[in-house]
């Protein structure tokens, strides 16, 4: 495995690549890594020749600077991981090249930036769509690879590059989860003991959700009422627990096959977030 600190590095090895017509497979990350991560490397040793993954964790996605200073490095610990991996480049910019003085442009979506996350997380979109744009410039891969976790980031980045006519095929990799249910995240590790004990209860609301629609209940309000019952603790800060159509997250009033289910909250001062389709 090779790393490329910067963007001349970056720039050499992919230009070998493409000179040597191999198909890139990209994982863009924002490392410590976790089982989730390596499912995706996983999916993009199946989709292409060269597997690039990207560590860099992006300043102008957070919309509270204290959650940025927060977020947990460990460098060497990703490497290893990626190495076992079979991980045949790794990319770690600085700010500094990723944005350099002056750096002035901005890729935004309109419409399905607005609910859910974008509601809570004002320009966490904004600065999500730059990031993977400048990456994708930098990259040139031939396929990405982005976990259903992130659900509605998933979709912002398949409409922006639809709408953009990005020659990027994007492929979904599933939730990977702890074997109490809770959705493998980087924040996970900021958990303590008593609010990891909470933390299920999301997968548990949005379980109880799926279980009432495979019964025969399509009421997206009686639905949402099963899921808030579940989340009714005062150390859970829910902050949505919302039924949308997974093409255009608007919210539904009747659920259907095409329904997802998101939640996010706040446990013990981590925010923690999860999806399932139906």
């Amino acid at each position: 495995m090779e790393v490329a600190k910067s963007l001349k590095d970056l720039k050499n090895k992919i230009g070998s690549y493409k000179k040597n017509h191999e198909r890139i497979a990209f994982v863009p990350t924002m490392g410590y890594l976790h089982e989730g991560h390596i499912s995706l490397v996983e999916i993009a040793k199946s989709k292409g020749s060269k597997v690039v993954v990207s560590i860099f964790v992006n300043p102008t996605q957070f919309n509270d600077p204290k959650d940025f200073e927060k977020y947990p490095i460990d460098l060497d610990r990703d490497f290893a991981m990626l190495r076992s991996a079979g991980v045949d480049l790794v990319f770690t910019p600085t700010k500094e090249e990723i944005y350099p003085p002056g750096f002035e442009s901005w890729v935004e979506l309109s419409e399905i930036v607005q609910p859910l996350e974008g509601g809570k997380r004002p320009g966490h979109f904004k600065g999500v769509t730059t990031i993977v744009s400048i990456l994708f410039n930098l990259v040139e891969p031939n396929v990405a690879i982005f976990g259903e976790k992130d659900f509605q980031q998933v979709r912002v980045i398949e409409t922006m590059v639809r709408d953009l006519r990005m020659n990027i095929e994007i492929v979904r990799g599933k939730t990977k989860r702890e074997a109490d249910g809770l959705a493998m995240s980087s924040r996970n590790a900021r958990l303590t003991s008593s609010a990891r004990e909470l933390a299920p209860k999301l997968n548990q609301a949005l379980r109880s959700m799926v279980d009432a629609f495979k019964a025969g209940e399509s009421s997206a309000a009686k639905i949402q009422q099963i899921g808030l019952s579940v989340l009714k603790d005062p150390k859970i800060d829910l902050e949505y627990l919302d039924i949308v159509d997974e093409v255009n997250l608007k919210e539904t009033a009747t659920v259907t096959d095409k329904s997802r289910f998101l939640v996010a909250a706040n446990i013990g001062g981590v925010r923690l977030i999860d999806n399932i389709g139906l």
